[in-house]
Order: structure tokens, then sequence, then C-alpha cells
């Protein structure tokens, strides 16, 4: 079922007489189109005419034009203006530089640029490390995108993709106070792409790579860590890969089972599924089947593509052949990376006791959880609008806070588990519930604990150079 979404939110400016009832036949009109008011708000009064501007929630943007089209309908009633509140949101973009110090004084200027700049640069001549102390780098993260593969949207191109890569930015900010940058390259060759980033490279702390195709993206990320001196990340695979551990081992829990009986099927083969694949392989999970759109991957069936032979070579410990509806029958998880509508009902059926579905295709899942709720006995999404909310939002933010905070030189698998371990952690196991697995992304203890927890196991994993601030603690 189609909800009501703040995402198609209308501004309705209305200009009407000031008499009784006109405001009642108004709300009527809307209520009528099966809009959702939000606000209302006056505007000005003028002589004996009234404008208010009624906010007004809608399904989708053609909704959004029925609201409008039933409200001009009404007699005495003139449409002014209609604004999407999304569009208002992003008009000359999200994000802005500004100073930290004012320049207000001779003096400052001297200090802040010529000639006392020339002082900090010799500094950093003569030692390249105290870039990251005396310049934006310690604080600064690349968001670098293609545009290649943008949410649900696909290959729309770098200005295309620029709103996403500010928003990212704007989520950095917000719960990790980590300064990042949108860049949208117009190339999508792969050996441009590394080398762009690597000349980039000095100005950073660290590079978020973002919304580029499998399997480039896995080449590009490869590349470039084991190249540059900061760490590189691929959010869209690891991130997704680390709150999808977080949200099973606390699903485990409520259900009283262990990473290494369960079984577990995931559909989708790409970056984000492979990445998943491998994280759950180093956290005990023994028993995997990966499925593409032609079926399950197994080692008796030789694959032309290297990351879906990987696949086939270490997953599917049975060899169970066939599609989906064959290889989900008595596992324990489904986990989909894949597309809207590929997991029916009769799969959800088949599944093992107390069924944990992780239907991730955004916009819209591989099951709609009205459908799976009968059946499953905990259900997650990517969407907000339902419970358990598998959110990259969880990691990337808290996870680049702890990389930068110890000046670590990449992100290993060590770092992951730790970030995964310390988002489950904030539900403690007598808060639970199954639909209750995952923090919030508003939670605000979470970037905060993933930071301290990612600085840990840098340090302790000999890839950090330097010491973490103070540990956060939950308790």
């Amino acid at each position: 079922m189609v909800q009501h979404s703040p995402t198609y939110a209308i501004t309705i400016r209305l200009r009407y007489a000031d008499a009784p009832g006109a405001m009642g036949h108004i709300t009527t009109a809307i209520g009528e189109a099966d809009g959702a008011i939000g606000a209302v708000d006056i505007v000005n009064i003028a002589g004996h005419r009234i404008s208010r501007d009624f906010t007004v929630n809608a399904k989708d943007v053609d909704h959004g034009k029925q609201i409008v089209e039933r409200l001009r309908k009404l007699d005495d009633v003139e449409v002014v203006h209609v604004s999407d509140r999304v569009f208002l949101m992003h008009l000359g973009g999200k994000i802005e530089v500004i100073s930290k110090t004012p320049i207000k004084t001779r003096d400052d200027l001297s200090m802040a640029y010529t000639p006392g700049v020339a002082r900090v640069c010799k500094s950093i001549e003569a030692d390249p490390e105290a870039s990251f102390a005396l310049t934006i780098r310690q604080n600064t993260v690349a968001v670098v995108s293609d545009g290649s593969a943008v949410l649900g949207l696909g290959n729309i191109g770098p200005r295309a993709a620029m709103p996403v890569m500010e928003g990212k930015a704007m989520l950095f900010k917000e719960f990790a106070d980590v300064d990042a940058f949108p860049i949208c390259l117009d190339t999508q060759d792969t050996d441009e792409i590394v080398a762009i980033v690597r000349n980039l490279a000095p100005t950073f702390g660290g590079v978020n790579l973002e919304d580029i195709s499998a399997p480039r993206c896995i080449e590009i990320e490869k590349r470039l860590d084991a190249e540059l001196e900061i760490p590189v990340f691929h959010d869209d695979q690891h991130g997704t890969a680390i709150v999808v551990l977080a949200g099973l081992k606390n699903s485990l829990r409520r259900v009283n089972k262990n990473m290494s009986d369960v079984r577990v099927v995931i559909n989708g083969a790409g970056a984000a599924g492979t990445a998943i694949c491998q994280l759950l392989i180093t956290s005990g999970v023994e028993n995997i089947i990966v499925c593409d759109r032609n079926g399950a991957l197994h080692r008796r069936e030789p694959e032309a593509d290297p990351t879906k032979q990987w696949l086939a070579e270490n997953t599917n410990p049975e060899a169970v052949a066939g599609p989906l509806s064959r290889a989900i029958q008595g596992a324990d998880v489904f986990i989909g990376v894949s597309g809207a509508n590929t997991l029916a009902v009769e799969d959800v059926q088949n599944m093992s006791t107390d069924p944990i579905v992780f239907a991730l295709a955004n916009p819209d899942p591989e099951i709609d959880p009205s459908l799976a709720e009968p059946y499953a006995r905990i259900i997650a999404t990517g969407r907000s609008d339902f419970p358990n909310q598998i959110n990259n939002v969880l990691c990337f933010p808290g996870l680049f806070r702890g990389v930068l905070d110890v000046r670590a030189t990449t992100i290993n698998t060590e770092m992951k588990i730790a970030a995964a371990e310390a988002i489950a952690a904030v539900i403690p196991p007598s808060d639970l519930l199954d639909d209750y697995i995952i923090p919030s992304v508003f939670d605000r203890r979470v970037a905060k604990v993933v930071a301290s927890a990612v600085s840990a196991a840098a340090i302790e994993s000999g890839v950090a150079r330097r010491k973490a601030k103070a540990a956060y603690s939950l308790e």
C-alpha cells in the first residue's frame, strides 16, 4: 500500500474570501482527494480575502497534482502558488563552506593568508604528516561518485548525482561532525577514477566511494586502498554489510539462534551482496547461499564474473542449485539486496521456524512487509516508514569519525566487525523486540560508540597513526 510521505509534500498557497465555512470547504476538498494536511499557515489578510499556505503530504507526484486540481475546482478559491518542499530544500544546494575564524583586521589577514601562512606551508613541506594537524585534512572526507548507480535511479551521471552526494555530506556533519565534500566525476573509466582520486588524496583524511556501479566499484576501492595513505571505503558495499551484521546479531539473539548454526540466503550477487557474504563468513556464519537472477551460485557451475566465481567457491556447501524459491527452503535468514517483489509469500512460508527477513531493496523491498508479517518472525527493510530500518547512516558517520580520530591508514575487517558490534550493543538484550533489532538513525549514541569501537580496533590492529580520544561508553 502506497503511503503519504513528506517526500511528496507540497505547499499550496490559496487566496479566498474570509467567510465562515470557507476553510472547512478547502480542508474537505483536500481530504476527498486523499491528501494529508500537515500544517496551515496564514500568509496575509487583505480586505475581505485571506491567503493561507496549506502543507499537504501526497503519495507521489501525480497524487500531488490531483490534489491541486481538486482545489482549483472550488468556487472563489484561487490557487496562487504551488511549491514542492523537496525542491525548495535543494535550491542553491544543501551545504556551504564557512570560515572557522573571522578576518576583520590586518593582523587576521596576515596570519590566515600572506605572509604568515608561508611558515605553515614550509612546516608541512618539511613534514607532510603535519598536513593532518594544520589543514582541514584532519576532519575532511571526500564523497566521490561517478553517478553510475545512484539509489534506485541507476546511471544518471555526475550532475544528477550531486544532490545525493550533498545529502551524504550533510549526514556526515550532522551525526559525527565530519566535514565531507561531494565530488562527482564526469568519467566512468576505472583507471581515470583511480588516478583522479589518487591526485586529490592530499586534501582529505579519507575517501567515501558512493553510488559507483559493480563490478567497477570493487576494483576501484581495492586499488585506491592499496595506493593511498588514507582509508578508502565504499559505503554501498561495506556500510550495508556492517549494518546488516548488526541487525542480524540482534535478530539471532531475539530468536535464540547462533551464527554458526543458521542457514542464510542472500539474494543479490553484486557489490553489496558480496560484502555482506564476506563479513558474515568472517563473523562465523557457515552456511550461506547467494542467488543472482539465474538462481543459486554453486561450485559445480563456473561463473564468468570473478566475484561470482569466488561466491560459488566459498558458499553453498551443499551445492544447492535452482531458483531462489528452492534455495530458500528451510533457510533461517533471507537477506535481499536485489529488486522489488523477488520474494514470494510462499518462499517465506517455506523457511525455517522464526524466519528472519531482511528485504532491503529500495524504494520497493523484495516483499511487502505486510505480506511477510504473518509468517516472518522479524522483518527489516531499508525504508524509514517500516520498523527495523537497515540504514547506512548508522555506520559511516561514526566509522569515519573513528578513522579520522586515529588517522587510520585503512579500514580493515577488524574495524568493520567492531562497528557492527557497537551498533548492535546500543540496544541491550533486555530491550530487544521483534520490531526493534536495530537502533534508530536518530539515536545520537550510535555514531559515538561506533567511533570509539573503530578507533580502538584500528589501534589494536596496527593501522592507526595516533592514539584515540577518550572512549565513549553506553554506560
